[in-house]
């Protein structure tokens, strides 16, 4: 039976957990090859023997400039060219923001926004010289709502819309789609610095929702016809205003 992805070759960054494992799950059980990338080795290696489907691990540390600038380079010598870039990786401050510090603040936009725009700019005269291609990024319900206890996090994610929002209608002429998802609070490691208490209360809620059901709204995007693209999913719990 074919599958909806099937030949194609899809890049995950943040693959080893979260929204990004739960997209490479749902993209190689399509029939992509889906290159992995994590920097860490030992969780990669364990994956890419245990999840159905064609995966290749690509250890790479965004926050590194020297291995960021290596990616897309490294990854087309494995796996021949591109299709899909998903640029999923991410970290999250919440809190007032006197109570973190600069170091903090440099590590988050850099990985939010930095490493997103290098990670995009590099793939595009490759996606331009192929005439097509996809590329996804994780922004969040962050990106559209000036969120109190997030000011660091909530800038960065509303850097992203602006960005897909603009280099899409760049590159749209090389056959090129440009989207984002955006996620409501997802259970994973991002949330692990909120006070329990109100993780809890989150969940009790119904406040919360699984990577497995972004990956979902990843799929809807890359599964349209090549004459429609989807600008953004707004994905949110049902209860997220409760």
């Amino acid at each position: 039976m074919s599958k909806e992805l099937d030949g194609k070759i899809a890049v995950i960054t943040g693959a080893a957990s979260g929204i990004g494992l739960a997209t490479t799950k749902a993209l190689a059980a399509a029939g992509a090859t889906v290159v992995m990338v994590d920097r860490n080795k030992g969780a990669l290696d364990k994956l890419v023997g245990e999840i159905p489907g064609r995966t290749i691990a690509q250890v790479t540390d965004l926050l590194d400039p020297e291995s960021c600038a290596a990616m897309v380079p490294e990854i087309i010598e494995k796996a021949g060219h591109i299709d899909i870039l998903y640029c999923n990786a991410g970290t999250y401050i919440g809190g007032d923001l006197v109570d973190t510090d600069a170091a903090t603040i440099d590590r988050m936009l850099n990985l939010n926004v930095n490493a997103v725009i290098k990670n995009v700019h590099a793939v595009l005269p490759h996606m331009i010289e192929r005439g097509t291609g996809d590329i996804v990024v994780t922004s969040s319900l962050a990106g559209h709502a000036a969120i109190k206890h997030e000011p660091v996090y909530s800038a960065s994610k509303w850097a992203m819309t602006c960005f897909t929002q603009t280099t899409r209608r760049q590159v749209n002429k090389h056959g090129i789609r440009v989207s984002q998802v955006s996620p409501g609070p997802v259970i994973s490691a991002l949330l692990d610095d909120w006070p329990k208490e109100q993780l809890q209360a989150a969940k009790d809620a119904g406040a919360l929702i699984e990577p497995s059901e972004v990956a979902d709204a990843v799929m809807f995007i890359l599964t349209r016809p090549r004459n429609v693209t989807i600008h953004d999913v707004m994905v949110l719990p049902t209860n997220v205003d409760a």
